[in-house]
């Protein structure tokens, strides 16, 4: 009996120095294990945070186009493409505005007018601007847009205002993370509505010299 609780001992022992002599291979198996995990971790961590960070330019730079326009009185399309649009670009710094393959792109952004009929309620297209990027979305004069409802004022029996205009600004980029090019993206988009503010003459904010507010 002891000689056999002996030989197992031996066994044990043989099998521990066997193990011990390829413990290498073993730190081996687990790094491969590890490695996959770690970097799925380092990768989405950075993903996730460019996603959110592009997210959050997306809102502010729709906010400032439509805050730009509606402070003026007037403005021509010197001053939205080579003004408001830059702005807008450098704002998403240090991300790229145009296609590229680090974060996706390209920054797409229109700047709109619109008007709301005061016997309908309907809202309509005045004029409409939109960077190079963007240029397939401007929207055509009279086109109606739907804005939110609770946005349009109205008087104590529901009639609609007269001269209201509201300068809306639409903001979109294509998030494509560059740990996975072609395969995941993410469509960010921003709508921003804005009265205009300088209205001791005018309800809207004039386009190229016009001289009255558009009532399309």
């Amino acid at each position: 009996m002891i000689h056999l609780a002996m030989k197992s001992l031996h066994d044990v022992k043989r099998q521990l120095a066997v193990f011990s002599e390829n413990i290498g291979g073993l730190a081996a198996i687990e790094f491969a294990i590890i490695l996959p995990l770690m970097l799925v971790t380092v990768f989405g961590t950075v993903g996730v945070t460019s996603l959110i960070a592009i997210d959050r330019k997306v809102t502010l730079i729709a906010r400032t186009m439509s805050d730009l326009t509606s402070q003026s009185t007037a403005v021509t399309d010197d001053i939205i493409n080579n003004q408001f649009f830059p702005i807008g670009d450098a704002m998403l710094t240090p991300y790229s505005a145009a296609k590229n393959p680090t974060s996706g792109g390209p920054l797409m952004a229109v700047i709109t007018e619109v008007y709301v009929d005061k016997n309908t309620g309907v809202a309509r297209v005045q004029w409409s601007r939109a960077n190079a990027a963007g240029s397939s979305l401007v929207r055509s004069p009279g086109a109606p847009v739907d804005i939110p409802s609770n946005l349009i004022g109205k008087d104590a029996t529901g009639k609609v205002l007269p001269n209201q205009y509201f300068i809306m600004s639409e903001v979109s980029y294509e998030y494509a993370p560059s740990i996975l090019p072609g395969v995941v993206t993410r469509k960010l988009t921003e709508t921003t509505y804005t009265r205009p503010r300088n209205t001791s003459v005018y309800a809207c904010v004039l386009l190229n010299g016009q001289t009255a507010c558009p009532t399309t």
